[in-house]
């Protein structure tokens, strides 16, 4: 076990308020290899890690073994805190390189909450930053999605020299159902190309002015 001067100096040393900084003073210090994995998706915890030094990663695996990473987190940050609600753990978090960290109980941070309330804020406010995060992330995920499928439905309409006029095209309500999404991600989605200037959009009528991108 660490040297509690240890925890000391790594809190000083770590990017963090004086809440957290407080907090973090009241865990045990672990040291992490690279590589460490030390949350589980799907598990249930009740701990919270602050990094003092290193850096942490939080992902998922799909269904097809891809991995896709949330965010990366250095000194003054925290992961753990989407499972303080005794629910499962929203996503696996690894060591991306060796690290130290204060591991908080759920516990410890009520206790610290009772005696500073005003951290519950930062907490919160910490929470819904990573959440809007998320949801832009899944966002631009959903519509790369579409843009590709779009994308080969058009090209395979064109059969002729650029510009190409797609006339009549199908609504937008219509392409969706083709595309398998909703007719507002098509618009979205058509939007962004004629604003980049590849294509030119009228009543039931696509007119593509120039080659679409590999991805968006």
């Amino acid at each position: 076990m660490a040297e509690p001067d240890e925890l000391h100096t790594l809190t000083q040393q770590a990017p963090m308020s004086d809440s957290l900084r407080t907090l973090a003073r009241q865990g045990v210090l672990v040291r992490l290899r690279k590589g460490a994995q030390i949350i589980t998706e799907g598990d249930v915890g009740d701990t919270l890690y602050i990094v003092l030094s290193g850096r942490l990663r939080a992902y998922s695996i799909g269904v097809d073994g891809r991995e896709i990473t949330y965010g990366i987190y250095g000194p003054g940050e925290y992961v753990g805190e989407m499972g303080l609600d005794g629910g499962p753990r929203s996503a696996h978090v690894m060591a991306v390189e060796a690290s130290r960290c204060a591991v908080v109980t759920r516990p410890t941070l009520q206790r610290h909450l009772a005696a500073e309330p005003e951290f519950f804020f930062e907490l919160l406010s910490k929470v819904i930053r990573r959440a809007r995060t998320a949801t832009q992330n899944l966002r631009q995920i959903a519509l790369n999605d579409v843009y590709g499928r779009l994308k080969l439905l058009i090209d395979s309409q064109v059969d002729g020299p650029l510009p190409y006029d797609w006339d009549p095209a199908p609504s937008h309500k219509e392409l969706g159902q083709q595309l398998g999404c909703a007719a507002a991600m098509v618009t979205i989605v058509l939007g962004d190309l004629k604003r980049g200037g590849y294509v030119e959009l009228g009543r039931r009528r696509i007119v593509v002015v120039k080659g679409l991108p590999a991805k968006w």
